[in-house]
């Protein structure tokens, strides 16, 4: 059984504010079965995991730690909202805020522009592992904030996120490394991603990556930044 199981379960009980005897009472077996699946110390059939997922509203994968999508809906790439295209999108904020996002919003559309015309799906999954790791880890920040984030949404520690998300960075790093060190490979060679040849062949997007580039370059030498 996959070990998120019993802290999803054990989770989705609190969130309904419901007692435990209650909870097995409705599910169909006595509280200390319940109490054995909520600390993993039995395994329950897949009757019960049915069950579980309908009195909670859930999917199957998500009670089994598979997906943190309640609905357990599968992501498609032509499923996903492109947000800087909808002219009445209700992300807002500060000023600040929408700037920075759109310096991003840009950067990665090119960077990905650049990586999907090189075609080594190698590096596109590196660098996508590597940025997602770094969302993820600067989101549990955050998200550890406010007072009322329950840490056991995650089945991570809070106290664990930070060396586990960088080994997963060092690690891509290293295979970043193993990859520019290969040389030509059967996909397409690297383009030539001189400021200049940004420019002129991304005249909208480029702006937001060198100013990206200049940013972090002054941040690390310790000049101040717009940030």
């Amino acid at each position: 059984m996959v070990n998120d199981f019993p802290r999803t379960l054990s989770l989705l009980r609190k969130e309904k504010k419901i007692s435990q005897r209650k909870a097995a009472g409705d599910l169909g077996v006595s509280q200390a079965l319940l109490s054995h699946y909520e600390n993993g110390m039995r395994e329950p059939g897949l009757e019960f995991l049915v069950r579980a997922a309908d009195y909670y509203g859930v999917s199957a994968d998500y009670l089994l730690g598979r997906t943190m999508a309640r609905d357990g809906a599968a992501i498609m790439a032509d499923s996903l909202p492109d947000v800087m295209e909808q002219k009445d999108n209700v992300l807002k904020g500060s000023a600040m805020a929408l700037f920075s996002r759109k310096v991003l919003t840009n950067s990665l559309s090119l960077f990905y522009d650049i990586l999907g015309r090189h075609g080594d799906r190698r590096l596109i999954t590196e660098c996508s592992l590597y940025l997602y790791t770094a969302v993820y880890k600067i989101f549990r920040h955050v998200y550890a904030m406010g007072a009322a984030n329950p840490d056991s949404a995650f089945p991570i520690p809070f106290d664990h996120v930070d060396p586990l998300c960088d080994m997963q960075l060092k690690k891509s790093e290293l295979a970043l490394r193993r990859l520019s060190g290969e040389g030509k490979s059967d996909s397409q060679p690297m383009a030539d991603l001189s400021p200049a040849r940004l420019q002129d062949g991304y005249p909208q997007l480029a702006p937001s990556l060198l100013s990206l580039l200049h940013t972090v370059s002054d941040n690390m030498e310790g000049k101040k930044t717009g940030l």
